[in-house]
């Protein structure tokens, strides 16, 4: 052991970024063909969730937990329960408060309600699978599969809702909107989700037009 030499005084922590941290437009459209075609093979609705959080940014507990009878009106969902695991037995139930004991009002944008309305009633719940509802386990055991098909690092639901944030981010949305929309309580822990969630492409095409007229 006296001939070993430590170069490197700390551990190098790898840097989260938009690459790691959120689905790009190329990403996108690739997990979008693999859940359609999942979808018109199994008619599974753990597909159509997966596609619609990207419109809503819920927390994945939410988004399996919604119920018909939260649409406030034909724009507006209202969030109030979650699917949480019991420390203690281990099992999973749906609970009647969100993750902050806080309910909020999710705004439904046009595509998010065409796919509610094509989506065939099949109990209390809006994602259900077989006469039951879906679980957080399906939703990750769904992108698992979708990685696995494509060679790729398994992306969670949670970094959906990042996607969520940070293309709002991008389009220009307010930050205390986004806020508002994934439900935290303080603004910093928003910040926490907003990351870069253009292709190189898309990225350099903005620094472009922000950048050309400068000189």
């Amino acid at each position: 052991m006296s001939s070993v030499q430590i170069l490197v005084k700390y551990r190098q922590v790898v840097r989260k970024t938009g690459k790691t941290e959120t689905y790009n437009s190329d990403e996108l459209e690739k997990l979008n063909e693999f859940l359609d075609q999942m979808y018109a093979e199994t008619g599974d609705s753990a597909c159509l969730a997966i596609k619609i959080n990207f419109m809503l940014g819920l927390r994945v507990g939410e988004l399996v937990a919604l119920k018909w009878e939260d649409f406030a009106d034909d724009k507006h969902l209202h969030i109030v329960r979650e699917e949480v695991r019991n420390q203690v037995t281990n099992q999973i139930c749906v609970v009647e408060h969100t993750k902050t004991h806080k309910d909020r009002f999710i705004a439904l944008i046009p595509r998010a309600i065409e796919h509610f309305n094509g989506m065939e009633r099949q109990g209390d719940y809006i994602f259900m699978r077989n006469g039951k509802r879906i679980t957080a386990g399906r939703i990750a055991s769904l992108l698992r599969k979708y990685a696995r098909s494509q060679g790729v690092p398994v992306k969670s639901s949670h970094k959906i809702r990042k996607t969520f944030a940070s293309n709002l981010n991008a389009a220009g949305v307010p930050l205390d909107c986004i806020r508002e929309l994934l439900g935290h309580s303080s603004l910093s822990t928003t910040l926490g989700y907003i990351y870069n969630p253009l292709t190189e492409d898309e990225t350099y095409q903005l620094l472009v037009n922000a950048l050309q007229t400068t000189v």
